[in-house]
């Protein structure tokens, strides 16, 4: 019987020859993450189990959540990972102003790439899919005797395949992509599976298209998202530094339990409503409504804070101005590109536009700070969950999409289509 993406790799790390769908196996694993979070709360645990890591270059703690610190509590954490890195002599030590959001940085550094097993304390570690690596996010317990014996076991998932092929129109990018994707399925249309992407519409998406695609997939309910590795996830990781990674093909026989067609070509500027990411609207749909009128917009995350991201909202605010009363977090998902921003001209942009452009952090996205809402207001945002009071009150409203709707929405203080934007008007 032949094998997925994710089946193969989950075998290969496992040291068996093949495994199925439901098979409990025990996975050696090549990167081991927490943050300033879930980081904490398995230093405890791992100190029951003898103190130390396994192996000091597999390991990373990343400040990201509460960073920089809000406050006593937040500084407290990072400062426990922070000695625990130094006391464990790991090798990718993180520090805020040296680093960015964790599913960016671990890319942009070259430390998850093909083939590789890794586990991370936070839900959105899938992001790694898109190079080619089986990524998922476990829970504290599960990550500290990661970190403590390299090992961690898992159910293999069965597999979900959605076949791409078509052209993106212009305007339409991977937010609206998976958007569509979890629309068509719902936000538990893949439980505890693997969303295998597939065909010739691959090609048709950057790698920062398949890091937000990745992302996202826990939104569908997915273990994890994974990508073919192509020409362009190998520039990707060579130009990370990276030097040795393993492709694995997924069998012409391999079973999936759907395979879904998604062309490309049909896919609209979408917009998910409150309150779940699989509440998807067209562009077309909501501008047939009354407007939905916005008191801020957020632009950034681990799904939307790359700098191809950022330059297609400065694309659409250049020459423009915020609507009154709007507010807009702009956060680079990392230094590098937030130095990339300050010298390709585009903080000018979002500054002149009356943006507030922040230091890297997850900062808004989970209501943590840089962007906490208030009783009643609403939020057009790039991030990836609209859960009841994900980002401030119970009571405020979250919609989610791309970057360039992000950007139409701050000039216009709706929800608006960046096709009616005019440059430099």
């Amino acid at each position: 019987m032949g094998m997925t993406m994710t089946q193969k790799i989950l075998a290969a790390h496992a040291g068996l020859e093949s495994c199925k769908a439901g098979d409990l196996i025990e996975a050696k694993l090549d990167l081991v993450m927490a943050n300033d979070i879930t980081g904490p709360m398995a230093l405890p645990i791992i100190q029951q189990m003898g103190g130390h890591v396994f192996d000091k270059d597999k390991v990373v703690f990343v400040p990201d959540h509460f960073t920089p610190n809000k406050d006593i509590k937040s500084a407290e954490n990072s400062k426990a990972i922070l000695d625990f890195s130094i006391q464990e002599k790991l090798t990718h030590k993180m520090v805020q102003g040296k680093c960015g959001v964790e599913h960016a940085i671990l890319p942009e550094r070259g430390l998850v790439y093909a083939g590789q097993c890794v586990i991370g304390a936070d839900s959105h570690t899938c992001t790694y899919g898109a190079l080619g690596a089986f990524s998922t996010g476990v829970g504290t317990t599960d990550i500290a005797a990661g970190m403590a014996t390299g090992i961690a076991w898992f159910k293999v998932p069965s597999a979900l395949q959605f076949y791409l092929h078509g052209k993106l129109n212009p305007y339409v990018s991977g937010k609206d992509v998976i958007l569509h994707i979890i629309g068509k399925i719902g936000v538990d249309g893949a439980l505890y599976k693997s969303m295998e992407f597939a065909g010739p519409g691959v090609s048709e998406l950057s790698m920062d298209d398949r890091f937000t695609i990745c992302n996202m997939a826990i939104e569908a309910g997915a273990k994890n998202g994974i990508f073919p590795v192509d020409q362009n996830a190998i520039d990707y990781m060579e130009n990370a530094g990276v030097k040795d990674y393993t492709i694995y093909e997924a069998d012409k026989d391999a079973t999936y339990e759907s395979i879904i067609d998604i062309d490309l070509s049909e896919i609209r500027p979408t917009v998910a409503f409150p309150h779940l990411p699989g509440n998807a609207h067209t562009i077309d749909e909501i501008e047939a409504e009354e407007p939905i009128y916005v008191d801020q917009v957020v632009i950034g995350s681990c799904t939307n804070g790359r700098i191809s991201d950022l330059r297609k909202a400065a694309a659409i605010l250049k020459g423009h101005t915020v609507a009154e009363n709007v507010r807009v977090m702009v956060v680079p998902a990392t230094q590098k590109i937030f130095l990339q921003c300050v010298h390709e001209g585009l903080v000018d942009i979002f500054v002149n536009a009356g943006c507030a452009f922040n230091t890297p952090s997850c900062g808004p996205c989970m209501g943590g700070h840089m962007g906490v809402m208030a009783n009643g207001e609403k939020c057009l945002s790039t991030t990836n969950r609209n859960f009841v009071g994900r980002m401030g009150d119970t009571k405020s409203l979250i919609y989610l999409a791309s970057p360039e709707i992000a950007a139409a929405t701050a000039i216009k203080g709706y929800i608006a289509n960046p096709e009616h934007i005019k440059g430099g008007e």
